[in-house]
């Protein structure tokens, strides 16, 4: 059986870009807090601009993955006999 590598198309799902952004994200909250708090020693404060700043992030994550999906440099695909 030969398969030519120029047929065959691999992309991201959309739902999984959604589910690795939501947990990078989530990493990403922590940190933000944190340094946030460190700065401003405000509860009001760290909670607003780490809302703020997440919901922006998860969005422009999103959509650089969407982005990269489309883009094949780097991408490869490995066939394992069995």
């Amino acid at each position: 059986m030969t398969i030519n590598q120029a047929n065959l198309t691999f992309k991201e799902s959309q739902s999984r870009s959604i589910v690795k952004s939501l947990i990078y994200r989530v990493i990403s909250i922590i940190g933000t807090g944190v340094l946030t708090w460190i700065i401003t020693k405000n509860i009001g404060k760290t909670l607003s601009i780490t809302f703020v700043n997440q919901v922006f992030l998860i969005a422009l994550y999103y959509a650089s993955e969407r982005f990269w999906n489309r883009i094949h440099w780097g991408k490869k695909i490995d066939i394992l006999a069995s």
